[in-house]
Order: structure tokens, then C-alpha cells, then sequence
């Protein structure tokens, strides 16, 4: 059975080192066990590993893992720092060593492109350029540089994905506020405010009507949707007491969950299981988080594999065939 992973990270060393060089409150600290992290400020953001670097080592893992495609991305803190110009730069690197990497293994990589979002223009032209090399959709971190992803100055951005149809993976990254929110302790920030992150750039999308203005977008929430199949209920009922006057979305609020995409990225049975009860298997796509230090490759594959048949087979593969057109 052919297993695709649409959720795993890689960085280059020249973005790491333009990181250093231009990333303003991104900086890079040691851990008490010796590894080396990225900060913004005094939060925890993430801890750069070899299989972000080596190509030829993520193939090995996916042999040994028994999956077949991977779909790749840039993870935070992206390309969202350093001005127009670096921001670009940063994010032609990304995109290039990808597509390289496609090039190298094609039957086994594709890819999301990253794009320069704070300066529309130039992702839009970005968003042409990785196309034409091969990108399948597009990542985006859940905000960008503390902006609403449904901030209309986004508007060209989305325009343009929206017409080419592309599934678009949004990926959470340190919240605004995690400093006021006492979140930089204990790694906070990832298990508590990148969850908060995605829920709250999906919820406001839906309330907003984002997913009636570009209907063609194939949105995927990163780790099993932060909580919002959790929140089903109160979201519903949100809807119930809302002034009409106030209402944008069309339909209801289950809707649009049942219409966005979901990773199986959820360190947890019960809550794979309670994520297909909400919004259907058909909705959900295998994903790993390689090669971050937090990565669930088995744990993904053992959780799949605890799903009736059918199911295994629609979120191992079968979903993102449909989504990606593979």
C-alpha cells in the first residue's frame, strides 16, 4: 500500500546562516542537552536537526518507515524576517534546494513552496516561480509575523492559489503574545500555542467566510487541527446565538471543518480516532513531522494502521491522491 507523508520539514544551511545574519529577533541558543535551537526572543521555536539538512537521509528514513512520497516544507519561522529582499532570498533557497531535491528523487519528493506573504507582490511572483519548478501547493505559518492570515492585505496572495487550486498546509508557529501568555517555559509554546496558533487562524477563516471567497483552496490544518474538532460544539453554538447582522460564513461552522483537510499528526489514538469522527476519513492525510526532535513517524503509522481498513487506506493514501492529484 502506497503511504504519503504531507507534513515534513527541511531547511538549507545558507537559509540558517541568513537566519543568523538577518533574522533580527531570531537568534540561536544552546539547550541544556547541547543541541542548538531557534529563539525569537526568549521563545522556543525550533530545534534544527540533520534530517533537515541531508536529503540522502530522509530517504533512508522513509525506506525504513515504508513511506513512499513525502511532501516537504519549509518549517517556521519560514521566511518572515529580514526585510523585502531577504525575505525573498530566503525563500528562493528553500524553494530551489526542494525542487532540486524532486529533481534528485522524483518519484519519492514533492513539495510545498514558501512564500515572501508580508510583500503580496513578490509571493505572488514567487508562487509562479515555484510552480513552474515543480511546487504542489504552499505552506504558510498560522500567522505571519503576527498578521491574520485573512488580513486583506493577503488578498492577491490568496487570489492567486485559489486559481490554481492548490492544498495549502497551514502550519502553526509561536502565537503572538506567548511572552504575556507565560508560554516560553517548559516548550509551552509548542505543546499549548502552536495548537492555539492553528485553531485560531482556522477559526477565523471560517467565521470570516475566507472559505466562500476561495472555494477552490485545499486547506490542510497541521496536527490533527490544533483543537478544533474539539471545539465542534462550541462553535456550533457560537453560530446558534451570533447577530445575523454580524454573520459572514454561508453554511454552518461543522461544514467548513468537514470541507478543510487534517493531518494525522496527533500522538494519540482516541484523538485520530475522535478527528475522523468529526470531520470524516476522508478529510484526514497521513503526516510525520520528520525529522523535527518531536516527530511521530511510528507513532503515525501505528495510529493509521489502528483505523478500520478502509480508513487506513483513505488517510495513508488514497486522500492525498485526491488532494494533490497524484
Amino acid at each position: 500500500m502506497t503511504v504519503i507523508d504531507v507534513h515534513t520539514h527541511m531547511f538549507t544551511t545558507k537559509w540558517l546562516e541568513l537566519l543568523k545574519a538577518k533574522g533580527g529577533s531570531y537568534n540561536i541558543q544552546t539547550r541544556p542537552d547541547g543541541q542548538q535551537e531557534i529563539f525569537r526572543g526568549d521563545t522556543p521555536v525550533v530545534i534544527p536537526q540533520k534530517g533537515h539538512f541531508d536529503w540522502e537521509l530522509r530517504i533512508r528514513h522513509m525506506d525504513q518507515a515504508k513511506i513512499d512520497v513525502s511532501v516537504v516544507s519549509l518549517t517556521c519561522p519560514n521566511v518572515y524576517w529580514g526585510g523585502e529582499e531577504v525575505s525573498v532570498q530566503a525563500a528562493r533557497e528553500a524553494n530551489d534546494n526542494v525542487a532540486d531535491a524532486q529533481s534528485r528523487y522524483p518519484d519519492r519528493i514533492r513539495w510545498f513552496a514558501s512564500l515572501p506573504w508580508e510583500y503580496p507582490q513578490r509571493a505572488v511572483e514567487e508562487l509562479e516561480r515555484s510552480c513552474a519548478r515543480g511546487a504542489v501547493g504552499v505552506m504558510v505559518l498560522a500567522n505571519v509575523s503576527g498578521k491574520s492570515l485573512t488580513d486583506p492585505m493577503f488578498e492577491p496572495v490568496w487570489a492567486e492559489i485559489d486559481r490554481r487550486a492548490l492544498p495549502v498546509l497551514v502550519h502553526p508557529t509561536d502565537p503572538p503574545g506567548v511572552d504575556l501568555m507565560d508560554m516560553t517555559k517548559f516548550d509551552l509554546s509548542w505543546s499549548v500555542g502552536f495548537m492555539f496558533d492553528t485553531t485560531l487562524a482556522i477559526t477565523r477563516m471560517i467565521f470570516e467566510g475566507f472559505f466562500d471567497r476561495y472555494p477552490n483552496m485545499k486547506v490542510i490544518a497541521s496536527h490533527g487541527g490544533g483543537t478544533l474538532p474539539y471545539l465542534v460544539g462550541r462553535f456550533e453554538k457560537g453560530d446558534e446565538v451570533e447577530l445575523p447582522s454580524r454573520r459572514k460564513m454561508q453554511r454552518k461552522p461543522t461544514d467548513y471543518l468537514r470541507h478543510i483537510y487534517y493531518d494525522s499528526i496527533t500522538y494519540n489514538l482516541g484523538a485520530l480516532q475522535y478527528l475522523v469522527s468529526v470531520v470524516g476519513a476522508e478529510h484526514v492525510m497521513f503526516g510525520t513531522d520528520w525529522p523535527h526532535w518531536v516527530h511521530d513517524t511510528k507513532g503515525s503509522m501505528a495510529n493509521t494502521g489502528a483505523l478500520p481498513e478502509a480508513q487506513m487506506h483513505a488517510v495513508r493514501s488514497r486522500n492525498a491522491e485526491r488532494v494533490f492529484g497524484f
